[in-house]
């Protein structure tokens, strides 16, 4: 599967950003809710271990999931006592090596086979392309806390597709019915090509780059500090609120609290 390269490729270039800097960094506060950069790789590794066990071990992921139930413990709070032993620098070795070796058997995993999860079964296609939209979401909190600008790839493409079919969901979650049909998009690539999606409409039609839609339905930013241009009701509320990840409904960041801290090439 062409998404399992695509993650390995996310997790490297978000590897290759974290080893750069300097180890103290690590346990410092971002932007996301006080979550420090061991935060977010504990979340990533723990849960690219639980997709890695869909294909290897449904069983030890179940189980995983009973114990979180069962006891009532917060996802953080488990995480870390599944994880808390590792120091720092232990813990980003381990998660981009482990990632490396979910891509490896992702890619030859057959892309419809139905794997359990925390919620309905998902396809192997669905669940390492949320493997690679979470990393790349909860990678913008350390590139912004880092002050370096991300240099996206067309790899992103995924994340666009995903914030496309959840179009219905960031409804479903609120026990809200759709305004209407999803608005138009046609956003650019980070390579320059131009991707559209849905029918075409002058009344409601978001436009402007991939890697801003991306930002906003995985709600790494608010809508008023994207420079989209966004028409039409539909369109408008829809950017208000996009989600496209699992959960309970959860509010976008408020505008000017997501930033890169400063202007820097990564």
């Amino acid at each position: 599967m062409e998404q399992a390269e695509d993650f390995r490729q996310e997790t490297r270039a978000l590897h290759a950003l974290v080893s750069a800097l300097p180890v103290s960094s690590y346990t410092e506060a971002t932007q996301f809710k006080g979550w420090t950069t061991v935060d977010v790789i504990r979340h990533l590794h723990f849960w690219n271990r639980m997709a890695h066990s869909q294909l290897t071990d449904p069983e030890g992921l179940v189980g995983h999931l009973k114990q979180m139930a069962t006891r009532g413990i917060a996802m953080r709070a488990y995480e870390a006592e599944q994880l808390g032993h590792l120091g720092p620098e232990a813990l980003v070795a381990e998660w981009a090596a482990f990632a490396d070796a979910t891509a490896d058997i992702f890619a030859t995993a057959d892309p419809k086979s139905r794997l359990k999860w925390a919620g309905p079964d998902m396809s192997a296609r669905s669940s390492i392309t949320a493997r690679l939209m979470e990393t790349w979401a909860h990678g913008q909190e350390v590139y912004d806390h880092a002050g370096v600008v991300r240099k996206n790839a067309d790899r992103i493409g995924n994340i666009v597709t995903l914030g496309v079919n959840t179009f219905g969901w960031t409804y479903a979650t609120r026990r809200e019915t759709p305004p209407g049909p999803m608005p138009y998009l046609v956003l650019t690539a980070p390579s320059g090509a131009v991707w559209t999606h849905g029918e075409p409409s002058d009344s409601g039609r978001i436009e402007g780059l991939a890697e801003e839609f991306c930002q906003v339905v995985t709600q790494t930013r608010n809508i008023a500090d994207t420079a989209l241009k966004v028409t039409g009701t539909v369109a408008m509320d829809w950017m208000s609120k996009a989600q496209c990840f699992a959960g309970p409904p959860n509010p976008p960041p408020a505008p000017g609290t997501r930033f890169t801290r400063k202007a820097a090439s990564a």
